[in-house]
């Protein structure tokens, strides 16, 4: 019995966040934004439009460069709660076409098509097309989509031809593909690996291809060989069909260091409200509750505790407002505040033992929600005590 050919497509989200927030705010089409922290502190990027990409905006840098390097740039704060919920409905709806999906981030997933060929005319590459244009038109997200016959090079396919690409690697086609590539679109090799390899002459995919695996484990042990694969065309086939996020969190950086234990207590209640707008778009409740506190040394200090599962605004409030108030030492100023929740556990499970007032505090934050994801995060606040 001959194997079966696999069919691995990688859907990728072009620049999700802005995506969403232009949905939401049509004036911001065709503008350079970013979505990220305060523009005037130390927040971060989160996601750059394309439009800001050109004048090197990238995710992960300090909002205020960001602002220098595209003076005309709009910075949005963003709803994160919304994203989940933009990404729920999408991996449920690639349900429809194919009974293996994995999400391998919000923004992220992969879809196994092995079998389903005879489904789609037995074109898989002309479906990808139509694919990328069924999410544009109901979901009005812009999106790359790559067919490849596995997840490593249908990922770095799909990087090829982003913004609002399709490309297929045909099978056997793997190493030709890769070849002329730089060695960088190889994940695992980063800002660490890259330099290494370059100072001995590997510039493209093609010269780790023309050496041996033995050679490769040489240079950088077990991690080289599986470089070697993944440049030889190599990769998982096989998809994971449950995807569980691990924990959810938000932190902010101050503009300047803080010690004023109101102020920072005001902070801890907006991220609170972010982080448990998202846990309620999935439907989950929490059962860890960690608080991360970074000095003005750059000191960091983390504090959990363990409660029953909640997805309550006050609850959670309450339980890192304690630990703030344990756990700070108020002689010293803080930059940066965080809360992560973890340890979920689906929301109707609980609620089959719920008295009926918890059951109507739920139906609140249902509708706190829907009106944040309309008007923004600060049309609404819970009472935190």
């Amino acid at each position: 019995m001959t194997d079966r050919k696999k069919y691995i497509a990688h859907l990728d989200l072009d620049c999700f966040f802005v995506s969403v927030e232009r949905i939401k705010n049509p004036s911001l089409n065709g503008k350079p934004v970013v979505v990220g922290g305060s523009a005037d502190g130390r927040g971060v990027v989160a996601s750059a439009s394309y439009e800001a990409r050109k004048f090197g905006v990238r995710s992960a840098m300090p909002t205020r460069r960001a602002l220098q390097l595209c003076p005309g740039l709009i910075v949005v704060r963003g709803s994160h709660g919304e994203y989940g919920e933009y990404s729920n409905r999408l991996y449920k709806r690639m349900l429809d076409f194919t009974p293996i999906v994995e999400r391998a981030s919000v923004d992220e997933m992969y879809m196994d098509f092995t079998g389903c060929e005879s489904l789609y005319d037995n074109n898989l590459p002309a479906f990808m097309k139509k694919l990328q244009e069924l999410v544009w038109k109901e979901f009005v997200l812009p999106c790359t989509i790559a067919l490849a016959s596995n997840k490593y090079v249908a990922k770095i396919a799909a990087g090829t031809v982003k913004p609002a690409g399709v490309r297929h690697v045909p099978h056997g086609e793997e190493k030709n593909f890769l070849a002329p590539l730089p060695i960088e679109v190889i994940p695992g090799i980063g800002a660490k690996t890259a330099p290494v390899l370059r100072a001995r002459g590997f510039n493209t995919v093609a010269d780790i291809q023309r050496v041996s695996q033995a050679q490769m484990h040489t240079l950088l042990g077990e991690h080289g060989i599986y470089l070697f694969e993944i440049a030889n065309g190599k990769g998982p086939d096989v998809l994971t069909v449950e995807w569980e996020r691990k924990s959810i969190g938000r932190e902010e950086t101050f503009k300047h260091d803080l010690n004023e234990i109101l102020a920072l207590e005001k902070i801890l209640h907006s991220l609170v409200e972010g982080v448990c707008s998202t846990l309620r778009s999935y439907h989950w409740k929490a059962k860890t509750i960690t608080l991360k506190l970074r000095y003005a040394n750059f000191k960091t200090l983390t504090r959990a505790e363990s409660i029953g599962p909640t997805d309550d605004d006050t609850v959670v409030y309450k339980t890192v407002r304690a630990l703030l108030q344990s756990s700070y030492n108020r002689k010293k100023s803080l930059r940066l505040l965080g809360v992560r929740l973890s340890g979920f556990t689906k929301r109707e499970e609980v609620e089959l033992t719920l008295f009926p007032a918890d059951g109507k505090r739920s139906l609140m934050f249902d509708a706190v929600d829907k009106l944040r994801e309309k008007f923004g995060d600060d049309v609404i606040h819970v009472g935190g005590s």
